[in-house]
């Protein structure tokens, strides 16, 4: 029986055991800790899995260690538990963003086996896209067994972590692009008399649609430029919108966005 802990129980942690507890995994299995005691009393409430006070424990009685803390938590933490990890050799999930595996190796003991996941905000919603990657300790079945976890609050994929600041553009940080597109569409419903409460349930469930589209007409081989012909019509009201958003810029501004993404997730992690 495997034992899941968790180091930091804020709102991706909870979005992550609801997933896993919806998915069949016992409460009991799993163990939480966090700094701040009424984060524990919540996520206790919230879940009914079992919490201890301190990081420590949490490793002692884990095959499975996720650390769920924010990025510049990590190194404080590593040193805390690193002769437990030592002594009881759990596989290592880290869900920070900014943290490549070698710097990870480096504030770990030589020879653990570490995962890294990048997951994204959708989680929070059984929604999620999670890109899942492995050092070279960690076997195939331990980055497989990360993937099954991640899958359970969304969708989560094998990736080489050469390809995460694009993955990071494309699926960490595009929510909030995807945010601020129904709002604009929303603000443009507002414009033309529709209230703006709305405006946004029709805008979100429209893109929310077109989403589900796009990944099912995948399967028949169809592109999202297919599916935009396949909603214009000729000299319509569509193509009229298209083309003036194009005028606007609204390709480059996307390509630009997904670049500076990039950019910034490099010099992060440099």
């Amino acid at each position: 029986m495997t034992t899941y802990g968790f180091i930091g129980a804020g709102n991706m942690a909870s979005a992550i055991i609801s997933g896993m507890l919806d998915g069949g995994t016992k409460k009991s299995d799993v163990v939480v800790t966090d700094a701040a005691k009424d984060a524990r009393a919540a996520i206790e409430k919230k879940t009914g899995v079992r919490t201890v006070d301190s990081n420590m424990s949490v490793v002692e009685c884990s095959d499975v260690v996720i650390l769920a803390v924010k990025p510049h938590i990590i190194p404080i933490v590593l040193d805390e538990i690193s002769e437990a990890i030592a002594e009881h050799e759990p596989l290592v999930v880290s869900i920070a963003a900014g943290l490549g595996l070698a710097a990870l190796e480096e504030l770990t003991p030589k020879g653990t086996k570490i995962v890294r996941v990048m997951p994204n905000v959708n989680a929070m919603v059984g929604a999620g896209m999670a890109a899942v990657t492995g050092n070279d300790a960690a076997r195939k079945k331990d980055v497989a067994e990360v993937v099954k976890i991640f899958s359970q609050v969304g969708e989560a994929i094998e990736l080489e972590e050469r390809d995460f600041s694009a993955y990071t553009a494309l699926a960490g940080s595009s929510p909030a692009f995807v945010f601020s597109f129904i709002d604009a569409l929303a603000r443009g419903g507002v414009k033309n008399g529709i209230a703006k409460p709305l405006a946004i349930k029709i805008a979100a469930q429209a893109v929310l649609g077109s989403a589900t589209m796009v990944l099912d007409k995948a399967d028949e081989g169809l592109t999202p430029a297919d599916l935009v012909d396949m909603v214009s019509s000729p000299g319509g009201t569509t193509v009229a919108g298209t083309v003036a958003m194009e005028k606007a810029g609204f390709t480059p501004a996307v390509v630009d966005g997904v670049d500076a993404v990039v950019t910034r997730d490099k010099e992060l992690g440099a």
